[in-house]
Formats: structure tokens, sequence, C-alpha cells
């Protein structure tokens, strides 16, 4: 049985300059607030609680809020770094050419080093702020899907660092191939993705509620374009029986949306509303090439689909921005009525920066400032988060709700002169000023301090195990070119005696 701290005994009282309360179904700031927590729920919000507390606590200038819920949450070694100033993908070990796939995939990481990681990125979460989260990892170096046993270690690690997670190991039917002229075409071995699927089930059945509830489950086909529609069809209704969320990529890419069109002779959206796949506990990463953009020229109704059927896309603008993508644009999609999350999705796994990014890629879609504003945003990355899991307890501070609390320290010097705390978090701040995270009535982190982790010594064996698959590269990528041909250097390099 997962072993999670238990609840702090008593009520215990946070005040702040400034506090995000809830109220009529909006966020609102309270100027010198109280917020009351017991047994994990908040009890009070407001001014002057009348009852007796065992412990009080003044944060000063700082903004007491909701933690974040992250709906794509970076939980490994992040390689789509290594793509950065790396392109074409496909010429880079982004896609597995042929002779890989002929070879037969191998897994790069040994299960303690993917135990490691997972532990790793959760801390890096909480760091951030993010209280719930929903991970993803990069499939390109497994040597298929994920597995149960690593995410039983992955919920093992959320347990004992106290994270609110939804767990479940992505698999797939399909994996995309460039093939030996170039060509990025699909493999399949459908038995062994369907094999995955019921594994991820059996996952679902055992985990779901585990350690007093901070841990739930999610079902993760992992991209649309390396699914079959038997894969999605029994995700779809597995789904449905569990009650669990369902996450699927989708939408992301211009190869994505061609290999679908030409397998189906539809567009993503149109192929899930016809196999039934869509429902209002399905989550979408990452909405961009969507009919009506400016990628795709091919009429259609992909938006309307998504927004009829109840469903969440899930925006992730600092991984999208990197490569050149932005949706067109958020504040559009929000007024069509879409329902929208955030995700980090990559590293750092910094929601504020992702706020900060998709507000600016916003306004430039847009071509105005009133394109949206900082508390568009918020609300994704908090209350947009917590409805698309069903949640109304999370992501939101008012009596009833989970107390998952994060303390935002507006003394910090590169933050400037505060003006509104929303708005001066979102355009100087850091995940990294974030100094106390609760989590579920637990103190997660005190003073920038997560019990039991040490950063830089953690931070120096991330380092080796990524160089470690940095050098497994040549053998996934188109060609086999040496390691030095796959990753560029921003200028030419001297080299010096190693430093011990």
């Amino acid at each position: 049985m997962l072993q999670t701290a238990p609840h702090p005994k008593g009520r215990i009282l946070l005040t702040a300059r400034w506090l995000v309360g809830h109220r009529d179904g909006r966020h609102r700031l309270i100027e010198n607030g109280e917020i009351v927590f017991e047994n994990g729920e908040v009890v009070f919000i407001g001014h002057r609680f009348p009852g007796e507390v065992v412990r009080r606590i003044d944060y000063g200038n700082a903004l007491i809020g909701p933690g974040f819920v992250d709906l794509d949450a970076l939980s490994d070694l992040d390689t789509t770094i290594l793509a950065y100033d790396n392109q074409p993908a496909w010429k880079k070990g982004r896609v597995w050419p042929r002779s890989y796939i002929e070879a037969g995939p191998v897994e790069m990481y040994s299960r303690e080093e993917l135990a490691f990681q997972k532990h790793h990125a959760f801390a890096t979460l909480i760091r951030n702020g993010i209280t719930t989260a929903l991970p993803i990892a990069s499939l390109f170096y497994r040597q298929w899907g994920e597995t149960p046993e690593e995410f039983s270690d992955a919920a093992e690690a959320a347990a004992k660092l106290g994270l609110r997670a939804y767990l479940g190991p992505a698999y797939r039917t399909g994996n995309q191939v460039v093939e030996a002229d170039g060509r990025i075409t699909t493999a399949y071995d459908e038995p062994r993705g369907l094999a995955e699927l019921a594994a991820a089930i059996a996952f679902c059945e055992r985990f779901e509620g585990a350690a007093g509830g901070l841990i739930r489950t999610m079902l993760a086909p992992d991209r649309i374009e390396t699914s079959t529609a038997e894969l999605l069809w029994r995700t779809a209704e597995a789904g449905r029986a569990l009650g669990v969320p369902v996450r699927l990529h989708c939408c992301q890419s211009k190869i994505e949306y061609d290999l679908v069109l030409a397998q189906h002779g539809m567009s993503p959206p149109e192929w899930l509303e016809k196999l039934g796949f869509l429902t209002e506990r399905t989550l979408l990463p990452h909405g961009t090439y969507v009919s009506g953009s400016r990628f795709i020229s091919r009429p259609g109704r992909d938006l309307e689909i998504i927004r009829d059927a109840g469903s969440t896309i899930v925006h992730c603008p600092l991984v999208s921005g990197r490569h050149g993508n932005a949706i067109d644009h958020f504040g559009r999609y929000r007024e069509m009525g879409l329902n929208l999350g955030l995700g980090t999705d990559t590293s750092p796994p910094d929601m504020i920066m992702n706020m900060q990014v998709g507000m600016i890629l916003a306004r430039t879609m847009a071509g105005s400032a009133a394109g949206v504003r900082s508390e568009d945003y918020y609300d994704a990355a908090t209350i947009g988060g917590a409805d698309a899991l069903g949640r109304p307890d999370l992501g939101r501070l008012q009596s009833g709700a989970r107390a998952d609390i994060t303390v935002f320290d507006l003394d910090r010097p590169h933050l400037g002169q505060v003006i509104d705390p929303i708005q001066t978090m979102l355009l100087a701040g850091h995940g990294r000023d974030f100094a106390t995270v609760i989590i579920d009535g637990r103190f997660v982190m005190e003073d920038r301090e997560i019990p039991g982790v040490d950063e830089a010594a953690d931070k120096r064996r991330a380092q080796e195990q990524f160089e470690g698959v940095m050098a497994q590269y040549p053998r996934r990528t188109h060609g086999h070119p040496p390691a030095s041909e796959i990753f560029s250097s921003s200028y030419p390099v001297e080299r010096g005696e190693e430093r011990t």
C-alpha cells in the first residue's frame, strides 16, 4: 500500500498581502485575507476567521493561490530540448528510421533510471507550484510504450513527495518511421498495443484512489497518428467504464494531420468524432493544426467538433513556440467556448513561463494586446485544468475544496514593482518564485526546500543519464550519423582539460 505523510493535526491559518479566493464561479483577489484548512480541506477563506487554530503563518508580501493543474506535465529528462536548434526532426533522431525498427528497438533507460526520472521530475513540478500533474514522457527512447512497473514506481514517488497525480502508462499500436528516401510513414504492431492497453486498464483498476486519493489514474494512448481505430475505440470504452480521463496528443503537427488524412480520409478531430472517442473527459494536447488555422488549408469544423463534445484542448505554448507553432489564438478559442487547460510538456516545467509565452504568442497571433488578459491564462492553469478532470474541488480556494495551496513570493528583486499580483506574476515571475507548496493540506515544500530531496545531487545524476541517452541517438537516427552531426554547437568548441 502506498504511504504518504499524515495530515497535520488541527486547523491551520495562512495569511498574506494577497490571496486568490473563489466565489460565484470566479477567482477574486482578497487583500490581507486569511485561509484556513484542516484534514486536507479548505474550511474558511476571507477575513477575521472566528474559530481557533493550532498554527498561524503570515507570509507577508506574497500571493497565496491555488496550485496549478498541469495536464501534460513533464515527467522525464526532456529530449525535445535537443531539437531546439537541431532540425529537421526526422534527421535528428526524433523519428525512428526503418533500419532501427527492423533491428529491434531497445529500452535506453533501466527501470531504476526511469524511477529516478519520475521522482526528480515530480519534485521539479512541485518547486514550480504544480500540485496536480498528469505526467508526459517521450517514447522516442523507449522500446515501445511505457510499462505498469515504471508507473508503479511513479505512484510511489508521487505518494512519497505528496504530489497529486493522475497516472497511467502510455501505449500505442504504431510508430512514426522515416523511410530510406525520407518519407514519413507509420509502422504498426496492433497486438502489442492492445496488450499494453489491457495492462493500462489493469493499472487503473489497481491504483485508482491510492494514497488516500492522492493518486488517480488515466488512460494515455500516445498519439493519434500512432493509434489504430481498434485501439482508440477500446480506449474510449474503457475510459467510460472506469470513469477516468483519457489523454491523446492530437492536432500537434502537419505530419500527424497529413498521415491521419491519408489513412482515414478525415482530419484527426473528424476521425475521433466518427469513432465516438470524444467525451467531456477527453484531453487533447495541442490543438494547433486544425481547419481554419494558418497551417491547414483544408476546410472543416475541427475546433467545433472538439467544443461540441465538451473535450479539452491542453494548451502547451512553450514547447509549441519553440518549434515555431502557436494556436490561432487563445482568445479566439476561448470566445468559441472551447475548454482550455494548460500543460508544461517540456523543460523547464515552469507553468508561469508557459503562461507568459502563451500570452505573448496569443497577442501576436491576434495582432492586439487586447487578445488575452493575465487572468485568462491563470484561469486555464487552475480552473481549466481542474474542470477538465471533473474536479470542482481543485484549482480554486473556497470552502470544501482540497487544500492545494501555493505561496508566491512578491518580494523577489527581479519582480520589480508590483502592480497587481497576477499581472506581476505573468510579467516578471518565475516558477521558482514559489516559496511554499501545500498539497491536500500537507506542506510538501517550505522555504523552497522539499524534505528528503538533494536538488544538487539529483541534477548531477540527471545530467549523467541524459548524456547517456544522447550517446545512443545514432542507432535510432536516419542514416546513423555520429552524435557530433546530430547535435550542433552554437559556436566552435575549443576543448580543454577535463575539470575535476
